[in-house]
């Protein structure tokens, strides 16, 4: 297995703080997400690596085992274990090591994919007939699943195939757009009785033309007629919610906002706790006029003139 040094990743050094990986990963997983980068394949690629680094950084657990044990970090409780069983009490020396070169032994793999030293100290990579072996936790599977926001909007079930297998998941109402939840033992077998590893589902949300999300909160433009922006008058809206009836004042100007509390997007687990939606109103001059119109026109303009 390749060697990814996800302090790289995320462009950080060694000693970042919990907060300096947090706004890292934001940062990173905007300026590389597949939707702003469609046809780019190393972005793709790129996104995938910072989530990763992000899931193992952020963890406290997953971190301290990453800066011990490198890319082997996920065998570590079986390393450990079996370092203990063997009156090591650990891999001593390994925590001075930078990742992937652990206390001086060469990573000469074979077939196994392990080590000469582990398969002499576990009696073979994965035990053999005679002996226990080792139990190894399946490695985990990463996937996304795009999801329309407007389906986002409301917790419900889904039904997923991932590699054949039928998975049944809630997608609770408010997910992120880049978001990434663990599903438990949907990941590969394990070896020789081992869990299995996990799935990590990233979400990418379809945008929806009318709406724009910004975390919470929604912003979308209004068209109103000019008839409407002088005089006044209701108008609809579809909100994500459902349609509402709304009162526009007379002499509403193009650009002018309104706010419409609590009709934004739902907080993720968060029962009963909402965003905003901000409205637009775009003013719509007409394009064409009739020979009646054009006079009625004229005539306001010189009353207004004439005051």
């Amino acid at each position: 297995m390749e060697f990814i040094d996800y302090y790289k990743v995320l462009e950080l050094s060694k000693g970042a703080s919990t907060d300096e990986i947090k706004k890292a990963y934001r940062k990173l997983a905007r300026k590389y997400h597949p939707d702003l980068n469609p046809d780019d394949a190393n972005a793709q690629r790129r996104f995938q690596e910072i989530n990763e680094a992000h899931e193992v950084l952020s963890d406290p657990e997953k971190r301290k085992k990453y800066d011990k044990y490198g890319k082997d970090w996920k065998h570590a409780d079986a390393f450990e274990q079996a370092g203990a069983s063997s009156g090591r009490g650990g891999f001593s020396g390994f925590g001075s090591q930078e990742p992937g070169g652990y206390g001086g032994f060469s990573e000469d793999f074979g077939s196994s994919g392990f080590s000469d030293f582990f398969e002499h100290l576990f009696g073979g990579a994965y035990g053999d007939n005679q002996g226990s072996g080792v139990r190894f936790k399946g490695q985990d599977v990463k996937a996304s699943f795009q999801l329309p926001i407007r389906e986002a909007y409301t917790t419900h079930k889904r039904t997923l195939d991932i590699g054949g297998k039928k998975i049944r998941i809630t997608v609770h109402a408010g997910i992120e757009d880049g978001q990434t939840i663990k599903i438990k033992g949907y990941g590969q077998p394990g070896v020789h009785g081992g869990p299995n590893g996990d799935l990590y589902l990233t979400f990418q949300l379809i945008p929806d033309g009318s709406f724009k999300r910004v975390g919470k909160n929604i912003f979308k433009d209004v068209p109103i007629d000019l008839y409407t922006a002088v005089l006044g008058g209701d108008i609809t809206v579809d909100t994500l919610d459902g349609k509402v009836k709304l009162k526009v004042k007379p002499g509403t100007q193009n650009g002018e906002k309104v706010k419409l509390k609590g009709k934004g997007f739902p907080v993720y687990k968060e029962k009963d706790v909402f965003g905003d939606l901000f409205l637009t109103y775009q003013v719509r001059i007409p394009e064409s006029l009739s020979e009646k119109e054009k006079a009625l026109f004229q005539e306001l303009a010189k009353i207004k003139h004439a005051t």
